[in-house]
């Protein structure tokens, strides 16, 4: 059965700097009306670097709207129609110093499909290759190099709150068995 549902017409839209955001009014497959709000953003990426003793490096970084310090793994922001691979490569730069000549596709994640267009792409970066980390201006961050099957572990018992980083490490996992 198809439930689409159609826009009716836009009713308003906010542009930010980062996300945009919609309000359409829509008809749903009853031919009842509703409204939707979508949350437009261009996507990112996110990478879990893991060196060849098998250390994760993560980053720990105040999230303003969570109103704490997380620790995550590496990620960074999609431009607009830029290829996911090569952000990942830029990112894990700017965030580490790493390079990396293996870099393994996770896949590709809805972060909140209710209500917003980002999608992640995530990617395991192995033989690593140590450099000078340069992050963005304004980005305020720790790297931190714990052993993988310890940030395996923060994951199974709930420790690690960010998603990207969960899904991340549970798809590595099948590749450093």
């Amino acid at each position: 059965m198809d439930y689409s549902e159609k826009k009716i017409r836009r009713i308003n839209r906010y542009e930010g700097v980062v996300i945009n955001v919609t309000m359409d009014r829509i008809r749903l497959p009853d031919g009842s009306e509703a409204f939707r709000e979508v949350v437009e953003h261009p996507g990112g990426v996110c990478i879990l670097p893991v060196d060849a003793d098998g250390y994760a490096y993560c980053v720990r970084q105040y999230r303003y709207a969570m109103g704490e310090h997380i620790l995550e793994a590496p990620a960074g922001k999609l431009e607009f129609g830029e290829d996911p691979a090569k952000c990942a490569v830029r990112e894990l730069s700017e965030e580490t110093g790493f390079s990396s000549s293996q870099m393994i596709p996770l896949g590709r994640y809805y972060t909140s499909p209710g209500f917003s267009t980002e999608q992640l792409y995530l990617f395991l970066a192995l033989n690593l290759h140590a450099g000078e980390a340069h992050p963005d201006v304004g980005e305020f961050l720790d790297v931190v190099r714990i052993p993988f099957d310890e940030l395996y572990d923060h994951v199974l018992s709930g420790d690690i709150h960010d998603g990207k980083t969960a899904i991340a490490v549970l798809q590595a996992k099948r590749y450093l068995r």
